[in-house]
């Protein structure tokens, strides 16, 4: 009965916070000092917080984060992001629906330079939507083509999530870069068979002709934004960098050719992109130590042990199990940040994980596409109000024109779940 009340404490006091509007990492961390406080929960020293937030964001790996989130910005504001769209728009050519599937071109090519889902809506995002509704588009469609592309960004390298499964699990990061590569290409092929209905259906126009001078020339201005994930990515899969030294090249690389290449970055600009990137790491920082206390009260209270039994117990069957897992990361990705989900629950999970035999590189990619997918499910999905904010298109609005594309989404995830060597084909071949 303890226990049944100790779990319902770690929920009830957590979702209280959440409710009355306090930010996630300050509500983890007050979470964490109310459980600590009752008399049913761990019995601990106050101590331990302090040790728990340094270990918890005591480590190399986490300085890729970041670095990442540099590079992208660099190369965002630096004046990457449209010679990328209109190079995307090249490749597609005249299909019709041609700048849906431009978008989601473009988002699996930004993708590998940032690794941020919002930074994809963001950033490629306002382009993605003022292109689609100058040529006709709805905003419905416009916008939820450009939402659902965004997610594609965690999952093809580089991936700030995936490094933080890394980090939490003890699993290479380098194997789950490479692991998401085939993944991504699925959910972006997915998303634009959907496209492709919709343009049957609703007789969208094509785009411009293929012209292989044009191809030529949007592929030479685009050419050293190009080369950004063939930097990290092939550095990473032959041994060249660690994924935090190749986050700290493609900064690098990143700040030379938007300064020198595209002269989109000036001194004011570059002060404002390192200050940004300084405040926003200091959020994801400080959300990774208050969840790192919140799941090592949730270890000490011996609740992954007892999740771990309970569901090995109904199954033994690692399909099964990962079915599992996948519905409960489908609710908690609607409520939860990710960084704060995967800071909580990777220790939560990992046992069940292991006693199942399941491949924890595999797992670790099943995870941040499920709890992707919650960024595009209301109540708290995130991207869902940074497109209201760049498209003035209701949140209410953006969630009924999500509806068909959520079943590419899931689909790619039964896809993923069901059929796990498309996941580790590539780690399995190159390390």
């Amino acid at each position: 009965m303890s226990d049944l009340l100790l779990i319902g404490a770690f929920i009830a006091t957590l979702f209280v916070y959440f409710l009355i509007g306090i930010p996630v990492a300050y509500a983890l961390g007050l979470s964490s000092l109310t459980i600590m406080v009752l008399p049913i929960g761990p019995s601990l020293n106050f101590a331990v917080i302090g040790s728990r937030f340094f270990s918890g964001i005591n480590s190399f790996v986490l300085l890729a984060i970041p670095f990442f989130m540099l590079a992208g910005r660099l190369l965002n504001e630096g004046g990457a992001t449209e010679p990328l769209f209109d190079f995307a728009r090249a490749i597609v050519g005249d299909v019709r629906a041609a700048t849906g599937h431009v978008n989601i071109v473009a988002s699996m090519i930004f993708s590998g330079m940032t690794g941020v889902a919002v930074a994809d809506a963001a950033g490629l995002g306002t382009i993605e939507y003022k292109s689609m509704k100058s040529e006709g588009y709805d905003d419905g469609f416009s916008v939820a083509i450009t939402g659902s592309s965004s997610i594609i960004g965690p999952i093809i390298p580089p991936s700030l999530p995936l490094i933080i499964y890394g980090i939490l699990a003890g699993v290479s990061i380098g194997q789950l870069f490479i692991a998401g590569i085939v993944p991504g290409l699925l959910i972006g092929l997915s998303l634009m068979v959907i496209v492709a209905l919709y343009a049957r259906r609703y007789n969208y126009p094509g785009g411009e002709s293929r012209n292989v001078s044009r191809l030529v020339e949007t592929f030479l201005t685009a050419a050293p934004a190009l080369l950004t994930p063939i930097i990290i990515i092939g550095g990473i899969m032959f041994g060249i960098f660690t994924p935090t030294e190749s986050a700290i090249v493609a900064s690098l690389y990143g700040l030379l050719i938007g300064h020198f290449w595209y002269e989109g970055l000036s001194l004011a600009k570059t002060y404002y992109i390192l200050r940004s990137t300084v405040i926003d790491t200091a959020a994801i920082v400080l959300i990774v130590a208050t969840a790192n206390l919140y799941g090592y009260l949730l270890i000490v209270a011996g609740i992954p042990q007892q999740f771990a039994l309970a569901v090995t117990g109904f199954s033994s069957d690692p399909l099964v199990i990962t079915l599992i897992l996948v519905g409960l990361l489908l609710l908690i990705g609607t409520m939860l940040e990710t960084i704060a989900a995967l800071t909580v629950f990777v220790p939560v999970l990992l046992p069940v994980v292991e006693a199942a035999g399941i491949d924890p590189v595999y797992f670790g990619i099943v995870m941040v596409f499920t709890l992707m997918i919650g960024l595009l499910t209301p109540p708290f999905g995130i991207i869902l109000f940074v497109l209201e904010r760049i498209t003035d298109v209701s949140v209410e609005k953006i969630v009924r024109a999500m509806g068909p594309f959520y079943v590419p989404l899931f689909l790619s995830l039964l896809v993923i779940v069901f059929f796990p060597k498309l996941v580790m084909v590539l780690p399995r071949m190159f390390l």
